[in-house]
């Protein structure tokens, strides 16, 4: 009977003392045992939305003036993604605004996300797609929650410099996401592209080195 009592009284203090130990916060930049970086890139995307009027022969003119414009005012760069949503004609608008897109280095998409509203009959809506990467809460150096460092714990700036170098360097912040497809699909348009203005755009060499005078003035 002694004995029973014996164990009981160690499992209660063994109750005790676990409910007197701090409970395991969850895994933060100040509470971070493990050689894991809480630190990384975040990628949000921002959709421009641009309708242009359309007929049976495609894209007036006018209108692709137009779209070069909006594409000169929004800075339309590489990383930038851009499909159209059609309606009425805008099948026949696709390839006026495909050649507009290739100006810019760029390949019209397939599949134009959601947009708000209806696109207006007669029109094709044309809608452009930038993300960007940000690391959040970097730099970091709250060593802790109560200011006072935890033992075998992670610097709470740990993978900041990394993440942010990553985020800043990265052309198409969308491979942080999903990355390329490796299939083949599409890398014809991407190669033909590429030995296109490899042909036809002239060396800069050809045009020589500027000319250059060391005279002085004299006073």
């Amino acid at each position: 009977m002694s004995r029973i009592k014996t164990f009981a009284s160690i499992a209660l203090l063994a109750g005790a003392a676990s409910a007197c130990a701090p409970a395991a916060n969850e895994l933060s930049a100040a509470n971070n045992p493990s050689i894991y970086s809480v630190h990384q890139p975040v990628v949000e995307r921002t959709d421009f939305v641009l309708d242009l009027q359309s007929d049976a022969r495609g894209l007036p003119a006018a209108e692709a003036e137009r779209l070069r414009g909006w594409f000169d005012s929004i800075g339309l760069r590489y990383g930038d993604t851009v499909a159209i949503d059609e309606d009425g004609h805008g099948s026949a608008a696709r390839a006026d605004i495909a050649r507009v897109v290739d100006e810019y280095g760029l390949l019209l998409s397939h599949g134009a996300p959601v947009t708000a509203g209806q696109v207006p009959a007669g029109s094709v809506r044309v809608v452009a797609s930038r993300s960007s990467a940000t690391v959040p809460n970097c730099p970091n150096w709250d060593t802790s929650d109560n200011g006072v460092a935890p033992p075998q714990n992670t610097s709470s700036n740990f993978g900041c410099a990394t993440a942010g170098n990553l985020a800043a360097m990265i052309a198409n912040p969308n491979d942080l996401v999903e990355g390329q497809n490796p299939s083949g699909r599409g890398s014809a348009g991407t190669a033909g592209r590429a030995i296109r203005t490899y042909r036809e755009v002239p060396p800069t060499g050809r045009q020589g080195l500027p000319a250059t005078t060391t005279t002085q003035g004299r006073n």
